[in-house]
């Protein structure tokens, strides 16, 4: 089994922490992160959040490439309707060829109402924009020349250099969880990338749709990656300590808020939808995260692991407010005493 880190940048309100620091701590981390083992970094993207998630993945990507050698970088993910496709294709493709190949190329199409608002971008248009963009920048990295005419986007004649490092192009990664979407990545051979809201029975009947497609056309499934929450110290209470005020932030302040206002489902375990935010505190989905000693970690990886096939674990330890120097602290434990019982 492998394991990555996930990268957002996020600052709660009143954290004391300047805007730069998250950035320099993933700096300093992954160069050591390789060292010990980490097999790929991946940063989780949105657009206008007061708490500074990340908006900007391809320069973010670029200083990563530049402190490591052999990690995969990626974005877990990319909401590509955001983006002009033929401007992208060509960012993602200097990418590529900047870290040898070593990319990995997250897209979604997006859900929250506010991003779409400001971006002038019709939200009921995001599935149609998603994959008609996709189409074009295939086109873009695959043709010496070529042109595009959809709906949404229209390129005379033209040609697109550099090509990507990878042959044809950068591996794609989906984080959908619409029944039709998950076939589709099915049949763009794309790899699933469930998100860390989402508990195992979720996670079951969201991969049900899209591996039965995947056996209808004969395509194999080449990997099952997973993102959760993640936070080891030598004891519990420990770990919780550092851990819980920013697993609130995010379970109540990005999940809980969307939830309520109708952009994105968050259930309960028991089924119920999260209609107000302040129903949110860290207790609440304390079975979605993995958060406590490196023998609980074990445990509950082995979970994930034996409930749905998972092979690659991204490790969500940089979360909201939590400072470089007490996630290197879990980064450190958990890549002695974790990662080599599954390894």
């Amino acid at each position: 089994m492998k394991f990555g880190l996930l990268f957002t940048f996020q600052l709660p309100p009143g954290c004391g922490i300047q805007w730069h620091e998250p950035y320099q701590d993933m700096l300093k981390c992954l160069p050591r992160a390789e060292e010990l083992g980490y097999y790929s970094m991946y940063l989780a993207t949105h657009h206008v959040k007061t708490d500074g998630l990340c908006p900007g993945p391809i320069p973010t990507m670029g200083a990563a490439a530049a402190v490591t050698k052999k990690m995969k970088i990626g974005t877990a993910v990319l909401l590509l309707p955001m983006y002009a496709p033929l401007k992208l294709a060509e960012d993602v493709a200097v990418l590529d060829n900047i870290c040898e190949g070593r990319l990995i190329l997250g897209v979604a199409p997006g859900y929250v109402a506010e991003e779409f608002a400001a971006h002038g971008i019709p939200r009921e248009e995001r599935t149609g924009r998603f994959e008609e963009a996709l189409d074009l920048m295939i086109e873009a990295w695959t043709r010496d020349e070529f042109e595009f005419n959809g709906k949404y986007f229209k390129v005379p004649r033209t040609v697109m250099t550099p090509k990507p490092f990878q042959k044809p192009y950068p591996q794609l990664w989906y984080g959908v969880s619409a029944k039709s979407a998950l076939k589709r990545a099915a049949r763009r051979h794309a790899i699933q990338i469930m998100s860390p809201r989402h508990g195992i029975e979720e996670l079951r009947e969201h991969y049900a749709p899209y591996e039965d497609e995947a056996k209808a056309i004969g395509w194999s499934i080449p990997s099952k990656p997973i993102i959760r929450q993640v936070f080891v110290s030598p004891t519990m209470a420990q770990a919780e300590a550092i851990a819980a005020p920013a697993i609130e932030h995010l379970y109540r302040e990005v999940y809980g808020k969307a939830s309520a206002a109708g952009d994105r489902v968050l259930r309960n375990d028991d089924g119920s939808t999260i209609t107000d935010h302040n129903q949110v505190s860290f207790d609440t989905f304390k079975q979605r995260y993995i958060v406590g000693t490196p023998e609980f970690a074990i445990g509950e990886i082995s979970k994930y692991r034996d409930a749905l096939g998972c092979d690659e674990m991204v490790c969500w330890m940089h979360m909201p407010g939590i400072r470089g120097k007490d996630v290197m602290g879990s980064v450190e434990l958990f890549a002695r005493e974790v990662m080599p019982v599954f390894q």
